[in-house]
Protein backbone atom coordinates (compact mmCIF):
# COMPACT_ATOMS: atom_id res chain seq x y z
CA UNK A 1 0.00 0.00 0.00
CA UNK A 2 1.35 3.69 -0.92
CA UNK A 3 0.62 6.98 -0.08
CA UNK A 4 1.64 9.67 -2.20
CA UNK A 5 0.75 13.64 -0.27
CA UNK A 6 0.89 16.00 -3.13
CA UNK A 7 1.18 19.10 -1.41
CA UNK A 8 1.40 22.98 -2.46
CA UNK A 9 -0.31 26.37 -2.75
CA UNK A 10 -3.22 27.30 -4.50
CA UNK A 11 -2.99 27.10 -8.04
CA UNK A 12 0.29 25.42 -7.92
CA UNK A 13 -0.92 22.10 -9.98
CA UNK A 14 -1.51 18.96 -7.14
CA UNK A 15 -4.97 17.97 -9.07
CA UNK A 16 -3.40 18.12 -12.62
CA UNK A 17 -0.17 16.56 -11.55
CA UNK A 18 -1.96 13.84 -9.33
CA UNK A 19 -4.33 13.25 -12.44
CA UNK A 20 -0.92 12.28 -14.80
CA UNK A 21 0.21 10.22 -12.05
CA UNK A 22 -2.86 7.86 -11.81
CA UNK A 23 -2.53 7.83 -15.99
CA UNK A 24 0.94 6.20 -15.27
CA UNK A 25 1.01 4.43 -12.19
CA UNK A 26 -1.47 2.56 -10.53
CA UNK A 27 -2.10 4.97 -7.72
CA UNK A 28 -5.97 6.40 -7.63
CA UNK A 29 -6.17 10.00 -7.45
CA UNK A 30 -8.35 11.93 -4.59
CA UNK A 31 -8.24 15.36 -4.81
CA UNK A 32 -8.90 17.90 -1.58
CA UNK A 33 -11.77 19.78 -4.18
CA UNK A 34 -13.60 16.20 -4.77
CA UNK A 35 -15.73 16.71 -1.34
CA UNK A 36 -15.86 20.25 -1.32
CA UNK A 37 -17.65 20.19 -4.95
CA UNK A 38 -19.68 17.52 -3.84
CA UNK A 39 -21.35 19.37 -0.43
CA UNK A 40 -21.37 22.64 -2.74
CA UNK A 41 -23.07 21.08 -5.16
CA UNK A 42 -26.09 19.54 -3.26
CA UNK A 43 -25.95 21.84 -0.14
CA UNK A 44 -24.50 25.24 -1.42
CA UNK A 45 -21.81 24.74 1.25
CA UNK A 46 -19.13 22.34 2.79
CA UNK A 47 -20.29 20.51 5.19
CA UNK A 48 -19.01 17.56 6.72
CA UNK A 49 -16.46 17.18 3.95
CA UNK A 50 -13.92 17.01 6.05
CA UNK A 51 -15.69 14.19 7.90
CA UNK A 52 -16.35 12.40 4.71
CA UNK A 53 -12.81 12.69 3.33
CA UNK A 54 -12.09 10.77 7.10
CA UNK A 55 -13.93 7.96 5.32
CA UNK A 56 -11.85 7.74 2.38
CA UNK A 57 -8.61 7.59 4.61
CA UNK A 58 -9.71 4.93 6.69
CA UNK A 59 -11.47 2.80 4.67
CA UNK A 60 -8.96 2.79 1.82
CA UNK A 61 -5.95 1.28 3.23
CA UNK A 62 -8.02 -1.73 3.76
CA UNK A 63 -8.39 -2.31 0.07
CA UNK A 64 -6.32 -4.05 -2.05
CA UNK A 65 -5.80 -1.64 -4.18
CA UNK A 66 -2.11 -0.40 -4.88
CA UNK A 67 -2.36 2.99 -3.33
CA UNK A 68 -3.59 6.55 -3.19
CA UNK A 69 -2.82 10.45 -4.09
CA UNK A 70 -4.14 12.77 -1.90
CA UNK A 71 -4.12 16.78 -2.32
CA UNK A 72 -3.41 19.12 0.16
CA UNK A 73 -2.70 22.93 0.93
CA UNK A 74 -0.63 22.64 4.49
CA UNK A 75 0.22 25.65 6.49
CA UNK A 76 3.60 25.89 8.00
CA UNK A 77 2.37 27.80 10.53
CA UNK A 78 0.23 25.78 12.24
CA UNK A 79 -0.16 25.00 15.53
CA UNK A 80 0.63 22.27 16.88
CA UNK A 81 2.66 21.76 14.13
CA UNK A 82 2.72 21.53 10.23
CA UNK A 83 3.08 17.58 10.42
CA UNK A 84 0.14 16.73 13.05
CA UNK A 85 -1.97 18.46 10.16
CA UNK A 86 -1.26 15.27 8.32
CA UNK A 87 -2.32 12.70 10.70
CA UNK A 88 -5.95 12.57 9.69
CA UNK A 89 -4.32 11.24 6.50
CA UNK A 90 -2.34 9.41 7.21
CA UNK A 91 -3.03 7.98 10.26
CA UNK A 92 -4.68 4.94 8.84
CA UNK A 93 -1.90 4.36 6.08
CA UNK A 94 0.62 3.88 9.27
CA UNK A 95 -1.45 1.37 10.83
CA UNK A 96 -1.20 -0.71 7.32
CA UNK A 97 2.48 0.14 7.30
CA UNK A 98 2.01 1.58 4.08
CA UNK A 99 4.95 3.29 1.85
CA UNK A 100 4.30 7.28 2.51
CA UNK A 101 5.23 9.28 0.33
CA UNK A 102 5.22 13.56 0.11
CA UNK A 103 5.28 16.04 -2.51
CA UNK A 104 5.60 19.84 -2.28
CA UNK A 105 4.99 21.64 -5.62
CA UNK A 106 5.99 25.12 -5.79
CA UNK A 107 5.36 28.35 -8.35
CA UNK A 108 4.97 32.22 -8.02
CA UNK A 109 2.07 33.55 -7.09
CA UNK A 110 2.19 35.04 -11.01
CA UNK A 111 2.48 31.26 -12.38
CA UNK A 112 -0.66 30.09 -10.00
CA UNK A 113 -2.47 33.27 -10.80
CA UNK A 114 -2.70 31.87 -14.82
CA UNK A 115 -3.14 28.37 -13.62
CA UNK A 116 -6.20 29.79 -11.64
CA UNK A 117 -8.03 29.95 -15.21
CA UNK A 118 -7.27 26.76 -16.58
CA UNK A 119 -10.15 25.11 -18.40
CA UNK A 120 -8.70 21.83 -16.42
CA UNK A 121 -9.09 23.61 -13.46
CA UNK A 122 -12.32 25.42 -13.57
CA UNK A 123 -14.30 21.67 -15.27
CA UNK A 124 -13.26 19.62 -12.08
CA UNK A 125 -13.82 22.99 -9.43
CA UNK A 126 -16.99 24.79 -10.32
CA UNK A 127 -17.02 27.07 -7.38
CA UNK A 128 -13.41 28.33 -8.62
CA UNK A 129 -15.61 29.57 -11.83
CA UNK A 130 -15.98 32.83 -10.57
CA UNK A 131 -12.42 33.82 -11.50
CA UNK A 132 -12.18 37.16 -9.52
CA UNK A 133 -13.62 35.45 -6.38
CA UNK A 134 -11.26 32.56 -7.37
CA UNK A 135 -7.92 35.35 -7.64
CA UNK A 136 -8.81 37.07 -4.90
CA UNK A 137 -9.21 34.20 -2.27
CA UNK A 138 -6.04 32.96 -3.60
CA UNK A 139 -4.13 36.02 -3.13
CA UNK A 140 -5.95 36.38 0.59
CA UNK A 141 -4.54 32.90 1.11
CA UNK A 142 -1.00 33.86 0.00
CA UNK A 143 -1.03 36.90 2.72
CA UNK A 144 -2.49 34.51 5.65
CA UNK A 145 -0.98 31.47 5.57
CA UNK A 146 2.07 29.59 4.75
CA UNK A 147 1.65 27.33 2.15
CA UNK A 148 5.32 26.98 1.44
CA UNK A 149 8.08 25.37 3.72
CA UNK A 150 11.11 27.15 4.10
CA UNK A 151 13.88 25.61 2.79
CA UNK A 152 15.30 22.19 4.75
CA UNK A 153 12.22 22.85 6.95
CA UNK A 154 10.91 19.34 5.59
CA UNK A 155 13.40 16.47 6.63
CA UNK A 156 10.85 13.39 5.68
CA UNK A 157 12.72 10.75 4.32
CA UNK A 158 10.20 10.55 1.02
CA UNK A 159 9.99 14.17 0.30
CA UNK A 160 10.76 15.17 -2.73
CA UNK A 161 9.98 19.70 -3.47
CA UNK A 162 9.52 20.43 -7.32
CA UNK A 163 9.42 23.93 -8.83
CA UNK A 164 6.96 23.05 -11.28
CA UNK A 165 6.76 26.49 -12.89
CA UNK A 166 8.15 25.12 -16.31
CA UNK A 167 7.44 21.67 -15.84
CA UNK A 168 4.11 20.64 -17.79
CA UNK A 169 2.21 18.18 -15.50
CA UNK A 170 3.29 14.98 -17.31
CA UNK A 171 6.57 16.05 -16.95
CA UNK A 172 6.10 16.48 -13.32
CA UNK A 173 4.26 13.35 -12.90
CA UNK A 174 7.43 11.44 -14.42
CA UNK A 175 9.78 12.98 -11.77
CA UNK A 176 7.53 11.70 -9.08
CA UNK A 177 7.09 8.22 -10.48
CA UNK A 178 10.84 7.88 -11.02
CA UNK A 179 12.07 9.13 -7.65
CA UNK A 180 9.67 6.90 -5.87
CA UNK A 181 9.61 4.14 -7.80
CA UNK A 182 6.16 3.98 -8.36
Amino acid sequence: MKLLILMGNLAVGKMTVGQELEKITDLRLFHNHIMYELMFKHFGKDIASDALKDVIYKEFPKSDLYGLIVTVCVDFDSKPGWEDSLNPITKYFKEVNAEIFYVELVASQEVRLLRNKTENRLFHKPTKRDIESSDKHLIDVDKKARLVSNDGEITLENYIRIDNTNLSPDETACIIKERFLL
